[in-house]
């Protein structure tokens, strides 16, 4: 194969290879894998030079191999090479109307009539593989402009756009599910025992040295009472928990130690501690919490939903 293709056909022909197939195989969505995967394409682009750098390396060695060969050997070397290229006329014939190459006797009525230091030029026409390359460009260039410019097709501007428009889309219907993205806007409170033990678990190793084990207050308020100083309902305590309490004398924010899922739990838990009646409870502070979503047709579940949501601090 070596000998079949030149280094000059061969070498693109595996770089075309390697890149079509990266474009096959990797899904890349509207952009190019080459675009959207530099590292890539700049791993490839290394691959090329390495394998110029074996092939000049290669060359190099085969001329410095036939230089080293007796006159013997050269004459049957030439003659197994003519035999070659006989046998394969079709790929010879192929590379001709391609390239259009003048005979090596040809060489002095090509020579042109200026000499550079030694340097002398050959009057060769452009090959014709070049010069379907240079028509193909144009043809691109007018479908190119054609389609942006004339039908309005999008660039990339507009394609960036409409993707960001998308992916905020996508996003926002996440967040919509998402247990550990949500925020005090989506958060509901929980009932189920293995999430109010969960709360329970997590309030007694972050809250009960301020709270007390049982709720009723030490350093931070009494959480088993329906007085609430930032608010007592579910979403309330969860925007208290997460973003800390009054500013310079309440508590810290936890959104940093817990995650939305965690807090929503322990906020779950603290409002199932109302009416527990603890032993020596810290005094009332803040006002009445009446939750304003509550069903207004029974005054008892009323007061028992008043103490629906956030953390004293």
């Amino acid at each position: 194969m070596k000998k079949l293709i030149p280094v000059y056909i061969r070498l693109p022909l595996i770089f075309f290879i390697v890149f079509g197939a990266m474009e096959y195989f990797i899904d890349s969505g509207d952009r190019p894998a080459f675009i959207k995967y530099p590292m890539v394409s700049v791993f490839l682009f290394v691959f090329l030079f390495l394998l110029i750098a074996i092939e000049v390396t290669i060359s190099a060695i085969d001329r410095i191999t036939y230089s080293l060969l007796t006159e013997e050997q050269k004459a049957q070397l030439e003659i197994d090479s003519n035999l070659s290229l006989k046998e394969r006329a079709w790929y010879k014939n192929l590379m001709q109307k391609l390239t259009k190459t003048e005979p090596l006797e040809n060489e002095e009525s090509l020579l042109l009539h200026h000499d550079y230091d030694g340097i002398k030029e050959l009057d060769n026409n452009l090959p014709p593989w070049w010069i379907y390359l240079f028509y193909i460009t144009i043809i691109f260039a007018v479908v190119y402009v054609a389609r942006y410019d004339l039908f309005g097709a999008d660039d990339q501007e507009m394609e960036l756009k409409k993707e960001m428009a998308q992916a905020k889309i996508d996003v926002d219907e996440y967040l919509k599910t998402a247990p550990d993205l949500m925020d005090e806007k989506s958060v509901t409170r929980l009932t189920d025992a293995a999430d109010l033990a969960a709360g329970k678990e997590i309030f007694t190793t972050n809250c009960a040295a301020c709270h007390r084990v049982d709720g009723g207050g030490q350093i931070g308020p009494n959480l088993t009472d329906n007085h609430w100083i930032l608010g007592g309902g579910i979403k309330e305590i969860f925007h208290t928990i997460t973003n800390g309490g009054r500013d310079g004398k309440g508590m810290i924010a936890w959104k940093g130690t817990l995650k939305p899922k965690e807090i929503q739990k322990v906020a779950s838990y603290i409002l199932s501690l109302q009416g527990s009646n603890p032993k020596d409870p810290k005094e009332p502070e803040g006002e009445i919490w009446v939750d304003k979503d509550a069903p207004k047709t029974d005054a008892a579940v009323v007061a028992t939903q008043t103490d629906t949501t956030q953390v004293k601090k």
